[in-house]
């Protein structure tokens, strides 16, 4: 007797579930068989990129396989997010990226090319760190006193850079609660900015500790304050923007890793369990010293509850610096 055909379909569509869960294991028994490509959305030199190719290093020398670092910055994070959201499904292309595009983005701009929940598979929490507002080493400014008085003598005249939404929106931050008139000069990534900067085309920015730091104790770039509540332990002597007269302000970033959406959970899982492996090894603990940065690791799951109440709060805080979207 011939089946009715909706137990026919039933049969088919638990042999198909059947097919895919065997798929999903040999993909997280097999994974990596190959090279992994990191896309990077900010230029060469910025944190991300350093903080990547850190990571990078690592997990090659751990599970010999190699991890290439690629940088692609430029349209606010969307080249990079795209490329990515748009690659295979596969585990061997994903983002090392920020708050910018996954958190702050969205409320930044009134459309993006890009869904920053539903094109992306999230694998783990890297790290969270704080900012330094800096100037030229040959700034008359010695302080945030100093520079706020300025910037009130003369409103309107003097100009920050920024390379990405937390350096924007810490200086946005700082225009409001210090009621000061500055303007905005953006850039496709830090380490741009902060070329200027040292040139003498901008007066102040605020940037992350990877590439901020290293200019600092050069003494190429002077460090006002810093963007915590609390120091940070590369430069203790710069104080918090609290201790230097902006009461209530408190500004971080972070890092994450993404996969493209409907990646085999197995393998969004030993990505996971690689990066978080890789997080104990002194290269990366290192690197977090140096640049004062906090592990903040997670699980995928984690990172998507964690990622659901950024977006949240860098609504409130861009909101509340008064920033339009574009």
């Amino acid at each position: 007797m011939k089946e009715p055909f909706n137990i026919h379909r039933l049969r088919r569509l638990l042999q198909l579930a059947m097919c895919l869960a065997m798929l999903n294991v040999a993909y997280g028994q097999d994974y990596p068989s190959k090279p992994i490509k990191l896309i990077v959305p900010f230029a060469s030199g910025s944190g991300s990129d350093q903080a990547a190719r850190t990571y990078a290093q690592t997990i090659s020398q751990i599970y010999k396989v190699p991890v290439i670092v690629e940088p692609k910055p430029g349209g606010n994070g969307f080249i990079a997010v795209q490329s990515v959201a748009k690659a295979l499904p596969d585990g061997y292309t994903a983002l090392y990226t920020t708050n910018t595009t996954h958190a702050a983005n969205e409320h930044l701009y009134k459309s993006l090319p890009y869904d920053p929940v539903k094109d992306f598979s999230p694998v783990a929490l890297i790290s969270i760190g704080h900012m330094s507002l800096v100037v030229n080493i040959n700034s008359k400014y010695k302080s945030v006193e100093d520079l706020v008085a300025e910037a009130k003598k003369r409103p309107g005249e003097l100009n920050f850079g920024s390379g990405s939404s937390s350096s924007r929106v810490a200086s946005e931050m700082f225009k409001q609660m210090a009621k000061i008139d500055v303007k905005s000069i953006p850039y496709k990534s830090n380490p741009m900015s902060i070329t200027d900067l040292m040139g003498g085309q901008i007066d102040f920015m605020f940037t992350d500790a990877a590439t901020g730091v290293p200019q600092i104790q050069a003494n190429k770039l002077r460090a006002l304050a810093v963007s915590g509540q609390k120091r940070l332990q590369s430069i203790p002597t710069v104080p918090s923007m609290e201790e230097a007269g902006i009461k209530g302000y408190d500004m971080s970033y972070w890092n994450a890793v993404y996969l493209p959406a409907a990646t085999p959970s197995s393998v969004v899982n030993k990505l996971n369990e690689m990066f978080v492996k890789a997080s104990t090894s002194s290269a990366v603990q290192n690197y977090l010293s140096f640049t004062s940065g906090e592990a903040a690791l997670s699980t995928p799951e984690g990172l998507a509850q964690f990622q659901a109440s950024e977006s949240a709060r860098w609504g409130k805080v861009i909101k509340q610096a008064g920033i339009e979207p574009e």
